[in-house]
């Protein structure tokens, strides 16, 4: 009865649960009140679990023209009326429960855009949200018995370790001595005005059950999903001289003395666990509420919002708060922490603000703030498509695989659906006429992710040494003792009144012993407790001490902070003078170069102009000599249009063997014997082809061309021409005339001979054939 009883140890359960221990995700629906009091309202709140909706005026929901109601129920519904409190406790206490006792879990907000989801998760002054509710609540647990600062330690592979006291001093006056010195808890007078007095004090809680036995080490990150790539809000970039740096809105902000520098997105990884966790993401270990929630508030300034036509502040990334609980066992004295790292309980839990889908029509976005849209409807529409396809698994037994990976959102969130902690959402909906459509499909997707079941998590096991290892004594306090005297052994009746009573003094002696053995060791034990309490005045002492000590290293670290950046500016000055003496040197080069060029190019310059000159020259004698052959061929053909053909040029005489003929008759013509046949005479030249030599010796030309006529006859076309000399020395001819001769019987033509203009006969010559 001296020391407390001892906790019986867990057994180690295996990590997957069986298959019958699933429990459904927890939906619930915040309705939010109306930006205008006589705007139509669409949402009516029924019970406390179901809601109802009615199709505004003008739109008819069904073919017959009627107006459609459609109830929805949710595990449990808040009205306008609910208070920022009451949703916590419903909502997240379980999980912030589920967290100190080593389970994992996972709340985020769905909803069109405007309908209050940022509001819930993060609230305002006066009316916390969700998130820094969970912060408080934490610390409110787990205050007394967090372990220093760097005692416990994330490493980079979403794993913890564990540092002896010596190392995470050092690890402490390491930290401060740099120019990013660890944030300090911030005292009330200065915090900032965003997120002062978030929590009345009245309404603080905390969880039940704190393994008393155990040190513990909170640790937070915050990264925003963005056009699906992921971005760590708490990340500080290095210094670039060159690259820009983005803000949260999109534009680039500019930091005292420092450039731009672009946000660099992280990767997914899985763990040995097969756990996944954004690698390379910035884990700050935090010690209260208000450093925890200045760190928040820290990322939250870098995410993306944009004004809308929707939203005056619309998210335009899904945020995603991660708070992570390292839970360490004491050593068997009950004095430090166990140095064994696989020992380590961690766990975690994750606070998603999704970004609101939205209908481009609505918003009228162009631009980025239309590919953003696009972006968060994508993976919305794949979280859509995993709760359907986990669903269909559940309730149909098939094996489908489910799209995870299509989506940085659901493929982070993938270890949560197959069993590793509790799921639970709450879909924010605003009851205005105008979200009605969308409203709609927000239900639907509700009512079907209440049907999706996930794997109950285990507890998990602790390490097996016996209870009450941090307070092994039960009188530090005197308040204890004095009870614990008042509990003494009474005092058996002492009177005698026997002379020969043998039994009434021994009896008195015995409890008499018995109270001085419990004296003696209560009071061994109480000098034992007041040399602790001295023990603990000067562990006190020197830690005001050592705080001293630390506030002068902090001093002396600013100086050196100062040192610092001065020598960084010289140094930086010193090498953008190189760089430029350096830049000099290349632009003296390159304008040699481009000298050398310049003069080459003036050369080649000239002589093209001359080149150019001549080629004008020669065009102006060339367009002098065709005007000359222009106007003596105009010459020539308005006199063979005006009158009877003229030659120009030098003809035979009859001296000379009179004209002679061109037979130019292809080889491929068919003998016609009839009655009219041209006479050439002995001295013509036969040739099947034309040529220059031929053309040279003669003065007449003669073509005979045959096609078929259209009675199936052949006809033969003889077409004749002069042949003369041009000037150029080459061989002209003129087309004077063409006569037809055909084959044909009596009955169907009278005339064998066609006449064309230039022929010798005359206008009334007709011969009439003979049919062969």
């Amino acid at each position: 009865w001296l020391l407390r009883k001892p906790k019986t140890p867990r057994r180690p359960a295996p990590k997957k649960p069986s298959g019958n221990q699933k429990d459904p995700v927890g939906v619930y629906c915040r309705v939010r009140p109306l930006g205008v009091e006589d705007e139509e309202c669409c949402i009516e709140v029924i019970s406390n679990t179901t809601i109802q909706l009615h199709a505004p005026d003008g739109l008819k929901a069904n073919r017959n023209g009627e107006f459609k109601e459609t109830q929805y129920s949710f595990k449990k519904v808040f009205c306008i009326k609910t208070s920022q409190m009451e949703l916590f406790q419903d909502v997240a206490k379980p999980l912030v429960d589920d967290l100190i006792h080593s389970k994992n879990g996972l709340l985020f907000t769905y909803g069109v855009t405007g309908s209050g989801k940022t509001f819930t998760m993060t609230g305002s002054p006066g009316q916390g949200g969700l998130l820094p509710r969970s912060l408080d609540m934490i610390f409110n647990s787990i205050g007394p018995y967090q372990a220093k600062r760097f005692v416990l330690k994330t490493d980079d592979k979403n794993g913890m370790e564990v540092q002896n006291q010596v190392d995470a001093l050092l690890e402490r006056q390491k930290r401060e001595n740099q120019p990013t010195v660890v944030p300090k808890t911030p005292s009330r007078q200065r915090l900032d005005p965003e997120f002062a007095d978030m929590i009345n004090p009245e309404e603080a809680c905390r969880a039940d059950g704190v393994d008393e036995d155990s040190s513990y080490s909170v640790f937070v990150s915050y990264i925003e999903i963005y056009n699906n790539y992921i971005y760590d809000l708490l990340e500080e970039a290095p210094y670039d001289p060159i690259k820009p740096k983005w803000n949260g809105g999109g534009t680039p902000q500019r930091q005292p003395n420092q450039e731009f520098i672009p946000p660099q997105s992280k990767l997914l990884r899985e763990d040995q666990n097969h756990n996944m966790y954004v690698a390379g993401c910035t884990e700050v270990e935090v010690k209260s509420t208000e450093e925890a929630f200045e760190v928040f508030w820290r990322g939250q300034k870098k995410r993306r919002i944009a004004n809308t036509q929707l939203n005056r502040e619309s998210s335009r990334s899904h945020s995603v708060f991660i708070i992570k609980l390292a839970q360490a066992p004491l050593d068997a004295d009950g004095d430090n922490i166990l140095q064994d790292k696989n020992q380590v309980s961690v766990s975690q839990l994750c606070l998603v603000d999704l970004a609101g889908s939205e209908r481009t029509s609505r918003t009228r976005a162009e631009g980025n703030r239309l590919r953003e849209a696009g972006n968060i409807n994508q993976s919305l529409m794949t979280l859509r498509t995993c709760i359907e396809v986990l669903r269909e698994n559940q309730m149909c037994g098939t094996n489908k695989m489910v799209p995870y990976r299509d989506s940085k959102v659901t493929h982070l969130f993938k270890n949560y659906f197959d069993g590793e902690g509790k799921v639970r959402m709450v879909v924010c909906v605003n009851p205005k006429a105008d979200d009605y459509e969308e409203t709609m499909l927000v239900m639907r997707f509700a009512e079907m992710t209440q049907e999706v079941e996930v794997a109950r998590p285990v507890d998990r096991p602790i390490c097996g040494f016996a209870a009450g290892r941090r307070y092994q004594s039960f009188y530090r306090d005197p308040s204890v003792m004095h009870q614990l005297l008042q509990n003494l052994p009474p005092l058996p009746a002492s009177e005698i009144t026997d002379p020969h009573d043998d039994v009434t003094l021994p009896r008195l002696i015995e409890v008499l012993e018995k109270r001085h053995k419990i004296r003696q060791m209560m009071t061994q034990e109480y000098n034992r407790a007041g040399k602790m309490s001295m023990l603990q005045e000067l562990d006190s002492s020197l830690v005001s001490k050592e705080n001293f000590i630390q506030d002068q290293r902090g001093q002396l670290g600013e100086k050196d902070k100062t040192l610092h950046s001065q020598k960084t500016e010289i140094d930086r000055l010193e090498k953008k003078s190189k760089m430029l003496e350096y830049k000099i040197e290349i632009l003296q080069k390159t304008t040699n170069i481009y000298e050398d060029d310049k003069r080459t190019l003036q050369q080649e310059l000239e002589s093209r102009e001359q080149r150019l000159q001549r080629e004008q020259t020669e065009k102006r004698r060339m367009e002098q000599r065709m005007q000359g052959m222009v106007q003596d061929t105009k010459h020539k053909w308005e006199k063979e249009c005006t009158g009877p053909p003229v030659r120009v040029v030098h003809r035979r005489s009859n001296s000379a063997g009179g004209e002679r003929w061109v037979d130019h008759k292809p080889s491929s013509n068919v003998e016609l014997d009839t009655v009219m046949q041209p006479i050439l005479g002995s001295n013509a030249i036969k040739v099947s082809a034309p040529s220059e030599k031929a053309l040279a010796k003669c003065d007449k030309y003669m073509l005979t061309h045959q096609d078929l006529a259209s009675d199936g006859e052949i006809q033969t076309k003889l077409i004749k021409g002069e042949v003369f000399k041009t000037r150029g020395g080459g061989q002209a001819l003129t087309i004077l005339e063409a006569s037809t001769l055909c084959v044909c019987s009596v009955s169907q033509c009278s005339m064998a001979v066609e006449m064309r203009a230039g022929s010798n006969l005359g206008p009334g010559y007709q011969h009439h054939g003979h049919q062969k």
